[in-house]
């Protein structure tokens, strides 16, 4: 029985404990979805499903706790605007998670946590397109082309 064992300390001290859950909660609600071990991600769902109540309440002090526990606007306005609206008439559960294998280094359990309801293309977010590149151009080329190549004396 786990009586009085209140979360897992996953070998890690308070400190570091506290800035990874703080880093993971903000790329989930960045991304919507992200890859991480077993413990770590039953671990952040009760912090996730906690932090999207609170962005559901909409008022000024709930996005101050928000803005204290995320550090991070970005994931504060996304959570008062986007997901607020999305899990409007859900009253509980906004992620699951997904076991996925195991870790080819070291054999550790995967998983997969998300948001349910997620937008597909919030993955994507950071990926930039790429755009045509103008410097290059076909008379450039060509002159490198049939240019010489002299060697300097020294």
């Amino acid at each position: 029985m786990r009586h009085k064992f209140g979360y897992r300390k996953l070998n890690k001290t308070s400190e570091h404990r506290k800035a990874l859950f703080k880093n993971m909660l903000n790329s989930l609600i960045k991304y919507e979805q992200i890859t991480t071990t077993l413990p770590k991600a039953k671990e952040l769902k009760p912090q996730i499903d906690k932090v999207i109540t609170l962005g559901k309440k909409n008022n000024l002090q709930s996005k101050k706790n928000l803005f204290r526990d995320l550090q991070s606007k970005t994931s504060v306005d996304k959570l008062s605007k986007i997901l607020s609206q999305r899990y409007e008439k859900r009253k509980g559960g906004y992620c699951r998670v997904i076991r996925s294998g195991y870790r080819y280094g070291d054999d550790a359990p995967m998983a997969i946590i998300e948001l349910v309801d997620r937008d597909p293309l919030a993955k994507k977010v950071d990926i930039k397109k790429k755009a045509p590149d103008t410097s290059k151009t076909e008379s450039n080329i060509k002159n490198k082309i049939t240019e010489p190549k002299v060697k300097s004396k020294k």
